[in-house]
């Protein structure tokens, strides 16, 4: 896949911002500061478009970026932040059950989880939310260029095992450093619009 062009056309708060364009969908969904922008920057070959943050839970809306014209990567809020009061959490909450519950543009989430560690309480039962709504899902192991090569073979069981994956959903070890899993992401993109 060749990105020839990249637009951050809407930041959505509530459904009746999103696009209407009936363009297939990608959602990216992870806990914060699990590598969102990064993911986002590698495919479409940009450095810094996405911002990141070394501050969790930076992004608090919806972000439709369309890519070439043809897809929305779809950025949403990081889970598992700390420092959100109750109401925006539970606001944050309400607005992507909604969307993953009733959005038909939506074609396949990229569940992004930290492949230096375990599962969280909060992977899991995100994972659990998109199989229960049988949303196809990619696990995207981020942060792969941290760990040693021997080494990824066990966090790959551990993490499968964790999430219990269904059959079905792919796995991609992921490094937005050294390009890892990016082939097998466009490709998926690919194969879906």
């Amino acid at each position: 896949m060749k990105i020839t062009s990249v637009d951050l056309t809407i930041s959505a708060v509530r459904r009746s911002q999103y696009p209407t364009d009936n363009k297939p969908e990608f959602l990216l969904v992870g806990r914060s500061n699990v590598g969102k922008s990064s993911f986002i920057n590698t495919l479409i070959n940009r450095k810094n478009y996405a911002r990141t943050s070394a501050n969790p839970g930076k992004t608090q809306t919806i972000n439709f970026y369309l890519v070439n014209n043809s897809f929305y990567l779809v950025d949403a809020p990081g889970y598992g932040f700390a420092n959100l009061n109750k109401s925006k959490k539970r606001k944050f909450g309400l607005m992507m059950e909604d969307y993953l519950t009733n959005r038909e543009n939506l074609k396949q989430v990229f569940m992004l989880i930290d492949f230096r560690h375990k599962p969280s309480s909060d992977d899991i039962m995100m994972y659990e939310f998109l199989k229960y709504y049988k949303i196809p899902v990619t696990i995207v192991a981020t942060k792969s260029d941290k760990i040693g090569i021997t080494k990824h073979q066990t966090q790959r069981n551990m993490i499968l095992n964790d999430l219990e994956l269904v059959v079905g959903d792919d796995f991609v070890v992921f490094s937005n450093v050294n390009k890892e899993g990016k082939t097998e992401i466009y490709d998926k993109i690919e194969r879906i619009i």
